[in-house]
């Protein structure tokens, strides 16, 4: 497995970009255990903090499913991130993962996908948005310990759609109601936004001009209880640092 994720992902040089650590060797792999989760190519990155490994991985454009999407779209990969999560969860160096979120949406079960593997993490996890994280870019958003988001993101949240040719016949509705309701229950259980409102805020038809939904800004995320604060970068990281430091206590306990 480690030997197949190398070959198609080749390494990240850690000593090179982070001259001021020492990798002598001191009977560990440690150098060797961080390379298997960097890799510059695709947007993550391993930063240390008084010996603290933080991983951050970032979730941009639109998030591809199981069709390619044009050359000329900005978009995230489930394939890269999966094993890169896994690889993270595995690796004994990393204390946790920060997630940077600036994504219009994308694939559902793909999305779905993602956060689930975050929300189920034992290292802690905490997410940023930034710019927006639309549609199924909000489980993924909520997905982590602890979420924040900037005061000029958005998060837009509308009904579920489905591109392409479909049969207007009732299966394909409740084919839609219950992909609906499995993205529903997904943000209600890792948020603090009752299923109710979260429907409401989705069939909403007085805002979007040819479309169902709500937009919401930094602050109104956070009032309907999407997100759990505003904050920027230095306040997910020291969070994140917070928690790495709390669990470390705890396992030496």
């Amino acid at each position: 497995m480690i030997v197949l994720y190398n070959d198609l992902f080749g390494f990240y040089d850690f000593e090179a970009h982070n001259p001021d650590i020492d990798f002598s060797d001191n009977g560990t792999d440690d150098a060797d255990n961080l390379s298997e989760v960097n890799d510059s190519a695709d947007g993550s990155v391993t930063v240390n903090k008084n010996g603290r490994y933080i991983h951050c991985i970032t979730i941009i454009g639109q998030i591809e499913g199981h069709y390619s999407l044009p050359a000329n779209t900005k978009a995230t990969k489930y394939e890269h991130i999966i094993p890169r999560l896994v690889a993270v969860e595995e690796n004994p160096d990393i204390s946790g993962l920060l997630v940077i979120l600036n994504t219009v949406g994308g694939d559902i079960e793909a999305g779905l996908a993602m956060a689930e593997l975050i929300s189920g993490m034992k290292k802690p996890t905490v997410s940023l948005v930034l710019g927006g994280s639309h549609s199924i870019g909000i489980p993924l958003a909520v997905s982590a310990d602890k979420s924040f988001i900037v005061p000029t993101a958005s998060m837009t949240v509308h009904p579920v759609r489905m591109n392409g040719l479909i049969l207007g016949v009732p299966q394909t509705l409740v084919y839609l109601k219950k992909m609906e309701e499995r993205v529903v229950d997904f943000i209600v259980r890792n948020s603090s936004v009752s299923g109710e409102r979260f429907r409401r805020l989705m069939l909403n038809n007085n805002e979007l001009v040819s479309d169902f939904g709500t937009v919401l800004n930094g602050e109104q995320a956070v009032k309907e209880g999407l997100i759990d604060s505003v904050g920027g970068l230095s306040d997910a990281l020291e969070t994140l640092y917070d928690f790495s430091n709390s669990s470390v206590e705890v396992s030496e306990q």
